[in-house]
């Protein structure tokens, strides 16, 4: 990490616009360390490898009018409302491999730590206070460098939090709300001071960015070049939800990494379409994998030895190559 960090906003609370804002800063702002501070005003963001219409309760979706937005990293869906402060650091990757999601969620532990609160991070990519989730997180790699970001509950809105998400039965004991609600909890309400969204923000963004905090902007060409990545890709259909196929072949499996379901088309003994679908904390986009995988012959064997030149912790995060082909071949035995 660098001694300065230049620190932004996107001056919106727009999903669409602040993820192509994210993703902009990511692959143009190529030197130095960034802190953005940034706010979606109800929306639910899905990870990038979910099945959007798996993950949402889509009459509460439209009853609620909240937007929908795919985001850039893996992990889960989560729910945004004004109530919610998001951080993204970006960074140059260097060592990926040393490069932990602890790296990150240190400061905004100590952050919350200095505030009196109990707070630690947890599994996966959780960040908690008193033993409940406030936060959770997600990474993703690009041209040497690294996004890390996370979300805040501070004060957000708990029966819209558990109402716009449609709950694995395979990842918490109950389906119910209730279940949801019981596992998270607001930041402010677990403050022994009382401190306003506003407060909590301008606490955050010195405490986040260290003693070289410096502020900062895009320039009016670079906002523009933000727009186009907002209506061409965070703002489209096709980027939000996709078309999904009827896979002849499909199976779903967790593991201690997260979740994963892979559909299959498979015609005269060979792949001719996959997808890998869940929250695994993948930092890489899969379009490579996939694509080398169509005409691979369907064989265990086979398709290991295409994984093996694979960065399969970049691409499946916490699941492993054994776990992903336990998945592919039960899906092809079922």
């Amino acid at each position: 990490m660098h001694a300065t960090t230049a620190y932004l906003e996107t001056h919106s609370q727009d999903p669409f616009f602040n993820l192509a804002f994210e993703e902009y800063v990511l692959r143009n702002r190529t030197e130095g360390d960034y802190l953005i501070l940034w706010q979606n005003d109800r929306t639910i963001v899905v990870g990038q490898n979910q099945n959007t219409e798996a993950e949402i309760n889509r009459s509460f979706v439209e009853q609620h009018g909240l937007r929908v937005v795919r985001r850039m990293t893996g992990g889960g869906a989560v729910y945004h409302d004004l109530g919610n402060l998001n951080y993204s650091f970006i960074t140059d990757a260097g060592d990926a491999e040393k490069l932990s999601i602890e790296t990150f969620t240190r400061p905004v532990v100590k952050a919350l730590a200095d505030l009196g609160l109990q707070a630690e991070a947890s599994g996966r990519n959780d960040i908690l206070v008193n033993g409940k989730k406030v936060s959770g997180t997600a990474q993703r790699m690009a041209g040497g460098r690294i996004l890390h970001h996370g979300t805040l509950l501070f004060d957000s809105d708990m029966e819209m939090v558990s109402g716009a998400l449609r709950v694995d039965p395979s990842k918490f004991q109950s389906k119910s709300a209730k279940s949801v609600r019981s596992r998270v909890v607001n930041i402010r309400s677990a403050l022994q001071k009382e401190m306003d969204l506003p407060a909590f923000w301008d606490y955050l963004k010195t405490a986040l960015a260290g003693s070289g905090f410096c502020q900062t902007q895009l320039s009016a060409e670079e906002l523009e070049a933000v727009e186009v990545l907002c209506r061409e890709k965070y703002a489209t259909w096709e980027w939000n939800y996709g078309r999904s196929p009827k896979f002849d072949l499909t199976n779903k499996a967790r593991f201690p990494g997260g979740g994963l379901e892979v559909g299959l088309h498979v015609e005269n003994g060979r792949i001719t379409d996959i997808a890998f679908f869940g929250d695994f904390l993948a930092v890489s986009p899969l379009d490579d994998l996939k694509e080398a995988l169509r005409g691979c012959v369907f064989r265990r064997a086979e398709v290991q030895a295409l994984l093996e030149g694979f960065p399969m912790r970049e691409l499946f995060g916490g699941i492993t190559e054994a776990e992903v082909l336990d998945t592919i071949f039960y899906a092809g035995d079922a």
